[in-house]
């Protein structure tokens, strides 16, 4: 009888915990345009301006006009120095260098971040380093240890071509980094910056985890697909993780990781006419704010179901509540 009962409990409890994230409401679709290399894959505001990046463009980065529905990118023009070794293997960087010459983008820009000062901050995947483009003067690499790579790597992360560095977020004061590592494994790591030096505070690696998950079964052929990470978003001193297979958008504590609560973006993103025929998620852009979510698709130029092949910026509407509601 005892055991009877507690395995009635035990799968009342796996029955909550397996429960859909609540699904975020589709405010506004818009198609941008005028980014050479196509390929949106960061988000950030910087004032009132919205700020993008290309991971086929080395040389500028975009802001964005947001007057219309579809929106107009501009180049800001960028004279970046030679990248420092960052101590990744050489079979990793040879691989991303050759692939620059079929695809474009050595630097492989992957996320974008802004302090209150206005400094921009761009990762960069295929080095897993960072870029700091001031408001003022010449873009430069942060000093970052060499200890946050050979910490990632050796907690399972920073171990495969096209799968490292996918997104940063920089807090106001513009003294800490977080990064997320892709996939196989995923994680998230913090650096803070020194008196010369950005470093570990503690600790690099704040979550590092493997293993796969389903995807939402508005996917055709839903399946189990890697865990991963695609950007990262900084608001209310919650980190927000953009989480792309799984078509949704988590708040995790800032300083463990720790997963608070999750909202999926499925049942918009997947209607018919939006699909593409990738069998996994395209989105790797995140900013959350007061009022919502902007989430942008890296379509890699090519068209979904109702022929559209420009990168899309999504709006989603702030959940009932309030991004800091509890469940």
């Amino acid at each position: 009888m005892h055991k009877g009962f507690a395995l009635v409990l035990a799968l009342l409890a796996t029955s909550v915990v397996a429960a859909p994230a609540p699904e975020l409401t589709l405010l506004s679709e818009h198609p941008v345009e005028g980014m050479r290399g196509g390929n949106l894959s960061g988000l950030t505001r910087c004032g009132q301006t919205l700020w993008t990046v290309s991971d086929r463009d080395d040389d500028q980065i975009y802001t964005l006009n947001t007057r219309d529905t579809v929106w107009q990118a501009e180049a800001v023009k960028l004279e970046v120095p030679p990248v420092p070794d960052t101590g990744l293997p050489w079979g990793l960087t040879s691989r991303t260098w050759a692939a620059s010459f079929v695809r474009g983008g050595d630097l492989d820009f992957e996320g974008i971040s802004c302090d209150d000062a206005g400094n921009k901050y761009v990762v960069s995947e295929a080095h897993a380093t960072v870029l700091r483009v001031p408001a003022q003067g010449a873009p430069a690499w942060l000093k970052i240890s060499p200890i946050m790579v050979r910490e990632a790597r050796a907690s399972g992360m920073l171990l495969h071509f096209n799968a490292l560095f996918e997104g940063l977020a920089v807090n106001p004061a513009g003294d800490r980094i977080w990064l997320a590592a892709e996939r196989e494994g995923r994680g998230l790591l913090m650096i803070k910056r020194g008196q010369t030096i950005w470093d570990c505070d503690g600790a690099c690696v704040l979550l590092s985890e493997a293993g796969s998950q389903m995807q939402p079964a508005q996917m055709p052929d839903a399946k189990a697909v890697s865990r991963d990470f695609a950007d990262l978003s900084l608001f209310d001193g919650k980190l927000f993780t953009l989480e792309r297979n799984a078509y949704q958008i988590c708040r995790r504590d800032a300083q463990t990781a720790k997963v608070e609560r999750c909202w999926s973006f499925a049942a918009q993103a997947l209607v018919e006419h939006r699909r593409y025929p990738q069998p996994y998620g395209l989105t790797e852009a995140l900013l959350v704010d007061a009022q919502g979510a902007w989430i942008g698709v890296d379509n890699n130029n090519g068209a979904r179901a109702d022929g559209e092949v420009r990168p899309i910026v999504w709006r989603f509407a702030a959940p009932e509540g309030g991004w800091s509601a509890q469940p």
